[in-house]
């Protein structure tokens, strides 16, 4: 017996079509702004602001690749080229001698707190400030319901398959 297949209709097609759209554009377009304003790439950004909300300033490797929802091999490689930049280090983990853990370098802190307003300014321009107060409480739920489906499926955290 064959599993029964549910199209999306003209209406849903529409909606998942102009998200993928907002998705790719919207990303493209700040992350070309992100470029401009700091000489930073979308990936510098995400390791330098997750390591800058950490409490120390540090995160095992594992714990960060898990909160970006990376592999592995694309975390070691961006590490390194950071670190060639000095924007992070990388120290021996002293809970796991086998593993790292990635530290913001005050040269890193520096380029977070001089790319972070620029960011912030380009998101609003170009998102936040498009929607209603309404329509920005819709998003956050959606966003928080396909989120929950997805730990429910997967576990929070687990890396993107």
């Amino acid at each position: 017996m064959g599993i029964e297949r549910r199209w999306l209709d003209e209406r849903e097609h529409r909606a998942w079509r102009s998200y993928l759209c907002l998705r790719r554009r919207l990303g493209a377009r700040l992350n070309h702004h992100l470029w401009a304003d700091s000489g930073m790439s979308e990936a510098d950004y995400e390791i330098l602001a997750v390591l800058s909300e950490h409490p120390e300033g540090r995160m095992s490797a594992l714990a960060l690749r898990c909160r970006l929802l990376w592999e592995k091999s694309r975390l070691s490689h961006q590490v390194r080229r950071m670190e060639e930049r000095g924007l992070v280090a990388r120290e021996a983990n002293p809970a796991d001698a086998r593993s790292a853990v990635v530290r913001l370098t005050p040269e890193g802190r520096t380029a977070i707190e001089g790319a972070a307003p620029h960011r912030a300014e380009r998101v609003r321009e170009h998102f936040i400030d498009l929607l209603t107060p309404e329509e920005l409480d819709t998003l956050t739920r959606i966003g928080e319901r396909v989120a929950a489906r997805l730990d429910a499926l997967e576990g929070p955290g687990a890396p993107a398959a």
